[in-house]
């Protein structure tokens, strides 16, 4: 049997999938790594563990289909946006990998959005200004660790790290860069005003090439590690939000694809780039015909995640014991609440917000609680919050592009029935999963595939994508999170200004 891996470096993890022709995953690997936190507002991962995952979990899925006589035919990336690195002339890191969720570059941000070339940035790259992004990390590093700055050879993704150790190269893929802040997505080309902005030169960047480019030859001793020929393809492929559509089948007018894992999106995907006057949303490349529009949100399951480690001991003991998911647990305990939690509204900034409102300053509140809720409430309430994020993200992305019509739900989050159906019931939309949620690994497969030539485009993926499970919506829980999510939205508003205050009491 032929096959392909898409290999998606996460934030939690590294997965290694491997695909039959038809979509059918047949293995997996996945390998786990912990994101650093030294200070209150820094988030970071340490590459050179990122890389051990990539070699690993790849060696583990060859290693079991060489047992079973299968022929790899190619490796295929998706990764992560918006981490950076500082590496020397070497190679060698001078940082850790300074990730989306990192907001120490707030106040660089802050500046530059304010600017007079803060707009025309947006307006050319389509990243909206905000600490997520690569050009405001590079321009707090000019200014903050100007040693470092000084010393580096190149700043990298984690993406471009790997595929310098694997093939001596330093290569961007156009949709990795186009979430940079610092790339022109119509001229495809490095931006000169943020260029200008960060203190840097071209030379400082990995050259840019399309999703689809191949790579081979790479570093016997890591060919050998990973049990593969060094001739093997390398697809270099794109980020993990725009395959994720692509991997969902959300690639017609109308679709939607929302994705909550760490952290949380909704794009659509159209033939070219639409930013918005306001800035709310992202335009990122899939391929050269190829955009995705939408907004990520900083906030997905690393608040359930938050909840499940902080405040559910008993819980993951009950679960260990059964030999259950622990989230299983919780959500079953969730399910025994109505929608709309007896009036109990969860603001779920607790890393700051991108989309909508790039506010890396905004905190987590749970409003409303009054003497009748329990436990319970403020785990529905705190699973609705992460939808109503996402939600105020669609009701921009209609405002911008037309409406959505059906929705593609892929991440993790989709092993919970109760949270998707909460999605279609906030939206009041179809909602589809596919029998696979690994959507960004069969997305890479799909790019693998289009790259060596066994499909003409990527349209194709319709015919890998079988769905699982359609959700429609309950308009009477419509109604309650219709109302529920204008206090939702006039909260933010109201406490946009105490969240610096109460910033500086945290630092």
């Amino acid at each position: 049997m032929k096959y392909l891996i898409g290999l998606d470096i996460g934030t939690s993890s590294t997965k290694a999938i491997a695909f039959d022709l038809l979509g059918n995953i047949i293995s997996k690997s996945n390998i786990g790594y912990p994101i650093l936190n030294p200070k209150p507002s820094w988030s970071e991962q340490d590459p050179d563990e990122m890389f051990e995952a990539v070699i690993s979990s790849i060696k583990n899925v060859v290693n079991e289909n060489a047992n079973n006589g299968n022929e790899l035919l190619a490796i295929s990336f998706s990764a992560a946006m918006h981490g950076i690195i500082a590496v020397n002339e070497k190679g060698k890191k001078l940082t850790d990998c300074i990730i989306w969720a990192d907001t120490r570059s707030t106040q660089v941000s802050e500046s530059i959005k304010n600017s007079e070339i803060g707009h025309k940035i947006y307006m050319r790259t389509g990243t909206p200004i905000h600490p997520m992004s690569p050009l405001c990390k590079i321009t707090w590093m000019r200014d903050n660790m100007k040693e470092i700055f000084k010393n580096t050879s190149k700043f990298v993704s984690i993406k471009e790290y790997v595929f310098f150790k694997l093939f001596g190269k330093y290569v961007v893929d156009y949709s990795i860069a186009s979430a940079t802040g610092l790339f022109d997505i119509y001229d495809l080309a490095w931006n000169k005003n943020s260029l200008e902005v960060a203190g840097i030169n071209e030379d400082k960047l990995s050259m840019p090439v399309p999703p689809t480019q191949i790579f081979k030859g790479m570093n016997k001793e890591y060919a050998y590690l990973m049990g593969i020929d060094v001739d093997t393809a390398f697809v270099i492929g794109a980020s993990d939000g725009c395959l994720a559509n692509l991997g969902a089948n959300a690639i017609k007018s109308g679709d939607a694809a929302v994705t909550i894992g760490t952290s949380g999106a909704i794009r659509i995907i159209a033939d070219k780039p639409k930013n918005d006057e306001s800035e709310r949303i992202f335009s990122y490349i899939l391929t050269e015909d190829h955009f995705v529009l939408g907004g990520p949100v900083n906030n997905g399951g690393i608040i359930f995640r938050w909840f499940r480690d902080n405040f559910s001991q008993i819980e993951r003991a009950t679960a260990e014991s059964l030999g259950i998911d622990t989230y299983e647990l919780l959500t079953k305990e969730a399910s025994k609440v109505t929608a709309g939690a007896n009036g109990l509204i969860f603001l779920p900034y607790l890393l700051g917000e991108r989309a909508p409102h790039w506010d890396a300053n905004s905190k987590g509140v749970f409003f409303g609680i009054n003497i009748t809720h329990k436990r319970e409430h403020f785990l529905r309430a705190l699973l609705e919050g992460v939808i109503f994020g996402v939600y105020s993200v669609g009701k921009a992305l209609e405002e911008t592009t037309g409406n959505i019509d059906t929705i593609y739900a892929t991440g993790g989050f989709v092993r919970s029935e109760l949270w998707v159906q909460m999605l279609s019931d906030v939206f009041n939309k179809k909602v589809v999963v596919a029998e696979s949620y690994e959507s960004s690994c069969l997305g890479a497969v799909v790019i693998g595939m289009k790259a060596i030539g066994l499909i003409n485009n990527i349209e194709e993926v319709e015919k890998l994508v079988p769905i699982a499970q359609t959700f429609t919506p309950n308009i009477e829980n419509h109604e309650v999170y219709m109302k529920t999510f204008e206090i939702y939205e006039r909260l933010y508003l109201k406490l946009k200004d105490e969240f610096v205050s109460i910033g500086l009491l945290q630092k």
